[in-house]
């Protein structure tokens, strides 16, 4: 999510075009059209997320409100934190199993904590030739419009030389803590060396901000967390929907591009 500060004041005319100054406004008739290698109809990525929650965050801490446990909002949270330190001691492990037999590479939204406190996954999905997204620094820990531009910059580096102390080289790609964002987010991205973004869900295929930055659009409605944490979907449903919108996407996007 973006925040932005340019919602009109009460009683004056919307402007045309975007909410925001980021990329001008375009329908998908007016969009660039390009293939992919070897003429794919459609690219395909699975991204794990590696990150830490804080049993104890500190007060000024921004996590996603929504991200609390089942029984109520109270401290300590050992339901929450358990259920994270599982997917990183245990599930992640039965993930990559099933990446393993069908010979899928994943990508790897690594926060900077977890780059620190986990060397041992690090290892394990570098030797699986792993591409790797900086992703914020804590679970607990959003990116807010509140932080001044020198707090953003110190967030962002830190978690890009966070992920090249453990990986070995910088990476090219961000994935914020919960896709959130400021507004002047992009640009301080591409001044951090960053090329692409997967926080912008607007469209079906990439596209250009502003600042030279790509957009690789995300799926939220296929997320995990969105689906089966918040919405209470039930994971054999949410399989055959991802399944579904997978097939539909492929065939939608053929016909835009002929």
């Amino acid at each position: 999510m973006v925040e932005t500060p340019n919602t009109p004041p009460v009683g004056e005319q919307r402007r045309p075009g975007m909410d925001h100054a980021h990329h001008a406004y375009r329908t998908l008739t007016e969009a660039q059209r390009f293939v992919w290698p070897d003429d794919a109809r459609i690219a395909f990525t699975v991204t794990l997320v590696l990150d830490y929650w804080e049993v104890n965050p500190p007060t000024d801490a921004n996590p996603d409100p929504r991200i609390v446990s089942p029984l109520g909002k109270f401290f300590p949270d050992w339901l929450t934190w358990s259920q994270r330190e599982y997917g990183a001691r245990v599930g992640i492990f039965r993930v990559l199993d099933v990446l393993d037999r069908l010979g899928v590479t994943p990508s790897v939204a690594l926060g900077s904590a977890a780059a620190k406190r986990y060397p041992e996954l690090v290892d394990e999905l570098m030797r699986r030739d792993a591409c790797f997204l900086a992703h914020g620094t804590y679970a607990t820990r959003r990116i807010t419009s509140r932080m001044s531009e020198a707090e953003e910059r110190t967030y962002i580096a830190e978690c890009r030389d966070a992920v090249r102390a453990a990986a070995g080289e910088a990476p090219l790609g961000w994935c914020g803590q919960d896709f959130s964002e400021s507004d002047r987010t992009p640009a301080l991205l591409a001044d951090a060396g960053f090329a692409y973004t997967t926080d912008w869900a607007s469209d079906d295929r990439p596209f250009l901000l502003d600042h030279g930055l790509v957009a690789l659009p995300p799926q939220p409605e296929w997320n995990d967390l969105e689906c089966m944490w918040l919405r209470r979907v039930p994971p054999p449903v949410w399989a055959d929907n991802i399944a579904e919108a997978f097939a539909s996407s492929t065939m939608r996007v053929a016909h835009h591009s002929t």
